[in-house]
């Protein structure tokens, strides 16, 4: 069977570079390239840590795309100082990683994507884990690629559960909600891997002390910067007991839809000011016989943990 052609759509920050991490090591999986958002980082910032990432994991094959650097209702980003605090002012745990031996491509994440979706056709899965900018650019460059790409299995958004900044959106939605909207609206298939089932995936020490006791390079740097994840999520939300996957959880939908139950459901992101980023079903498509979302809302939350760690877990021994 052939492997499925992943994009990331990465603001890479620490959850992020475990879902790099996960589509590096997944079988069912061929990274064809890394593209570069901004949220947890400015755009150049998350760029060099993929390529970073990349490094440690001994992958300096895979390409790093620069995306688009700011939302398209606005002209500039600014990033806020609650994403240095969870991720570290370097978006890594702020361990320290060798400066990157390359760097990003001089093409486009958008063109990589749509020329990707022209190659690959329904193989290509891309798996946005920041906003969704750059599929929506990607979108209104060349509309043609919504009949094209396979499928896009993000991580982000809410529907059952109240959002993580505000009662109504999730974070990655809220960064860039009019692009959500024109993603969730066009006939692109989408997978919602959000709030709903990500915050019922926990890591905790237990699991990167494994990635210690395996004495290498990347097994060591890894829980480095997960433990600065686990502390903070400590500090934030106590009652989890543990951080959340929310990035490799997409990752890890992406190679295995079984991982989660899914609602088909036409959705909608509301753009108002009241309800900014909100995630909701489209009262207009009710009736609809093929939706166009499938919304995560349960989890095999042992399963995927278990998948998780023998994936990583075997990464590391192999990357001294």
């Amino acid at each position: 069977m052939t492997n499925k052609k992943v994009i990331l759509d990465v603001d890479t920050g620490i959850d992020d570079a475990m879902a790099i991490a996960y589509a590096v090591a997944a079988p069912g999986l061929d990274l064809i390239g890394v593209a570069s958002s901004y949220g947890n980082l400015v755009v150049r910032g998350a760029a060099e840590n993929s390529l970073k990432i990349l490094e440690l994991l001994g992958h300096t094959d895979i390409p790093v795309f620069m995306g688009e650097s700011h939302s398209m209702a606005t002209d500039h980003f600014d990033r806020m100082p609650v994403s240095a605090h969870i991720h570290g002012e370097n978006g890594i745990g702020d361990v320290e990683l060798p400066a990157p031996t390359r760097q990003p491509e001089a093409q486009s994440a958008v063109d990589f994507m749509i020329e990707s979706a022209h190659k690959y056709g329904k193989e290509l899965v891309i798996i946005p884990t920041g906003a969704l900018t750059n599929v929506a650019t990607a979108i209104e460059k060349d509309p043609s690629i919504v009949d094209l790409i396979g499928d896009v299995t993000l991580m982000g958004g809410a529907l059952t559960v109240q959002g993580n900044v505000s009662p109504f959106a999730e974070a990655n939605i809220n960064q860039d909600a009019e692009a959500a909207n024109t993603v969730f609206t066009s006939n692109l298939h989408d997978t919602m891997v959000g709030l709903d089932v990500t915050l019922r995936t926990l890591l905790t020490k237990k699991e990167t002390q494994q990635w210690r006791d395996l004495g290498t390079n990347a097994g060591a740097k890894f829980a480095d910067i997960v433990d600065y994840y686990i502390d903070v999520y400590a500090e934030l939300y106590p009652h989890l007991d543990g951080c959340s996957l929310h990035d490799p959880l997409a990752v890890g939908v992406a190679e295995d839809p079984s991982f989660v139950r899914t609602l088909d459901i036409d959705m909608i992101v509301n753009t108002d000011k009241e309800k900014y980023g909100r995630t909701i079903g489209d009262n207009t498509r009710l009736d609809d016989p093929n939706p166009s979302v499938s919304a995560a809302i349960e989890v095999d939350t042992d399963r995927y943990l278990a998948t998780f760690m023998k994936y990583l877990t075997t990464l590391f021994k192999n990357n001294k």
